[in-house]
């Protein structure tokens, strides 16, 4: 039981700093989880919703200050600052531990602090990670009681020797004797913080999602980033979905996506094409483990979506709002006077009156949103109507295609295939979406958000990318998963989407599984294989010539300006870029000037 004093002894150190009037350990009930809720709709940091419409579902309202993850105060504090590279924010391990000890000294006085063990990952999986945080957020608490596995079977495995991350969070707003508590407590001063080499996370100042929820960004893709390096694997900000052929064959999808690029509506697709399915695995983190036999197996380590809300809608992703039926929290989303919420985009025509995300009345004359635009849902993953009845299987799903995409109005094609795992791998190094001078039809400045994980990566970025390609020199020909990138966001000289998008995105989807198969041709380009247009199943839709021509329209100059802006990118790095991804850029400029002569 050395792992269950290790544990303990842990919380008492926590708990001494912090001074928290109390603590409880969350054992993962129903009953706990539920009295949590209704001591907080008491307190006035929930408002339970109305349960005709939205039955065991609550509102929570941010302090305005505090309504995203704050990548400005997010640190890595490795022991080397080239560790952490360009793209982190390098802290002295030891002069952050001090500066933390200092804001933390007291921090939980006045409020109660849990303990919250949870598993990522089924709790008894081969592959899953285990973890404990400590809080003094109720809101916290509930919201990683749905987005992991928590309870004293964690306990159990750690009491056991299983190895746990340590994470520990406060809102940084302790409370004298007799002071009243405020809706949403948080304190002006933030600090998110991962110690890679203990395995550590300190978050303090915010409470709002992945600043408060440690297991979800902090834990499952900045520390887990490192554990996966040193041990072999993949851990990656993609979804997983499986994709049923007509005839009945699965295939198993992961894919890469930024902000704002369509990620959890890929996740939740319905096929416009007769015959296909999909079947939802995981909206945002998937775990990716090489086997004895050299093929790629993949797990969603979560157990729940934190997904934005603005924007879904039955026009947009039907399946999320039937998972949202009831038994969610919502965050910064508007509530309307029968009780129930609503967001920008939920439906076409918004409600005639509503208490907006701060709590002020609200009519579509008002001239703002009424729900913030990083409003959120926090739901169970069970609750998706078209969730794998396997989406739980301890061991994963075996992986066959990647997709890495970016919001790209020029250049990049609806689908290109990689010719090899390296060049896939210089893809996804690539990946960016354009600022808003992009629509004027020039390359623009370009946004980077290589394999959509640069605010995410718990190290230094170049290592990474060498990282995946020593992943894929492991393994075995012809198992390797196929990658691909996909844009379906460019547009026309006039401005205009060129590519339905939503569900006909299927049919990009069916032509990559078709690839797969190797049922379906494909044209050779300077940047990979494009599929020809007579070989896109585009029956039922009415694309004109001219847009598919564009929508694969490749310009050696642009091409050969954004080949000049990637070397800037990867100069940022110094000498640590993979001499393999710098020769896969020297090999596509080969390429685009002998198409240009």
């Amino acid at each position: 039981m050395a792992g269950l004093e290790e544990l303990t002894a842990w919380v008492d150190e926590v708990a001494a700093l912090t001074k928290p009037d109390r603590i409880e350990w969350i054992d993962g009930s129903r009953a706990q989880h539920d009295r949590m809720l209704r001591q907080m709709v008491t307190e006035g940091k929930l408002i339970k919703l109305n349960p005709e419409w939205r039955p065991g579902s609550y509102l929570a309202r941010s302090h305005p200050s505090d309504v995203a993850r704050t990548e400005s105060r997010t640190f890595i504090a490795s022991q080397r600052e080239e560790d952490a590279g360009p793209t982190n924010n390098w802290a002295d391990p030891t002069e952050m531990r001090a500066t933390l000890n200092g804001v933390f000294d007291g921090s939980m006085r006045g409020r109660t602090m849990y303990v919250v063990p949870f598993s990522m990952g089924p709790v008894t999986g081969p592959f899953s990670r285990y973890g404990i945080q400590l809080t003094d957020s109720a809101y916290a608490v509930v919201s990683i009681d749905t987005m992991t596995r928590v309870g004293s079977a964690v306990v159990e495995r750690i009491a056991e020797g299983a190895p746990w991350v340590r994470t520990v969070h406060s809102v940084g707003a302790p409370l004298q004797p007799g002071q009243q508590d405020v809706s949403w407590p948080c304190n002006e001063e933030k600090y998110i913080v991962h110690y890679p080499e203990t395995r550590e996370v300190w978050s303090y100042g915010s409470g709002y999602g992945g600043n408060a929820i440690l297991a979800k960004k902090s834990f499952a893709l900045r520390i887990a980033s490192v554990l996966a390096r040193d041990e072999g694997w993949l851990a990656e900000h993609m979804l997983l979905i499986r994709v049923i052929s007509p005839e009945g064959k699965a295939y198993h999808v992961a894919a890469a996506f930024p902000s704002a690029c369509g990620k959890t509506n890929l996740a939740m697709l319905r096929p416009t094409i007769p015959g296909w399915r999909v079947e939802t695995l995981g909206d945002d983190i998937t775990w990716i483990r090489p086997d004895a036999d050299g093929r790629m197996w993949a797990l969603n380590p979560e157990a729940g979506f934190f997904g934005v809300a603005p924007g879904t809608g039955e026009s947009t992703n039907v399946a999320a709002v039937e998972t949202l039926w009831g038994n969610t929290i919502f965050t910064n989303v508007a509530l309307r006077p029968d009780g129930d919420v609503w967001w920008e985009g939920l439906t076409d025509t918004p409600p005639a009156n509503l208490i907006d995300w701060q709590g002020n009345p609200w009519t579509p004359a008002s001239g703002r949103p009424a729900a913030h635009p990083n409003s959120r849902f926090t739901v169970a993953a069970s609750q998706c109507p078209q969730i794998a009845e396997d989406w739980e299987a301890p061991e994963g799903v075996p992986l066959d295609a990647i997709l890495f995409g970016g919001r790209r109005a020029t250049n990049v094609p609806l689908v290109v295939e990689s010719t090899s795992w390296t060049h896939g791998v210089f893809l996804g190094s690539t990946i960016s979406s354009e600022r808003t001078a992009a629509a004027e039809g020039t390359v623009g400045e370009l946004r980077r958000d290589p394999f959509a994980m640069l605010p995410f990566c718990g190290y230094n970025m170049a290592d990474y990318f060498g990282h995946w390609v020593r992943v894929g020199q492991g393994l075995r020909y012809g198992a390797a998963p196929r990658i691909f990138q996909v844009n379906w966001f460019r547009r026309g000289a006039d401005g205009r989407y060129l590519w339905p998008g939503f569900g006909d995105n299927s049919r990009v989807i069916e032509w990559i599984i078709r690839r797969i198969e190797g049922s379906a041709p494909a044209a050779e380009t300077p940047l990979g294989r494009v599929p020809r247009v007579d070989d896109l199943n585009l029956e039922g839709l009415d694309v004109p010539a001219e847009d598919l021509a564009e929508l694969f329209a490749v310009d050696p100059a642009s091409w050969l300006e954004e080949a000049a802006l990637t070397e800037a990118f990867y100069d940022t790095f110094g000498t640590k870029v993979p001499a393999a991804l710098r020769a896969e850029l020297e090999a596509l400029r080969y390429r685009l000037r002998a198409v240009a002569s």
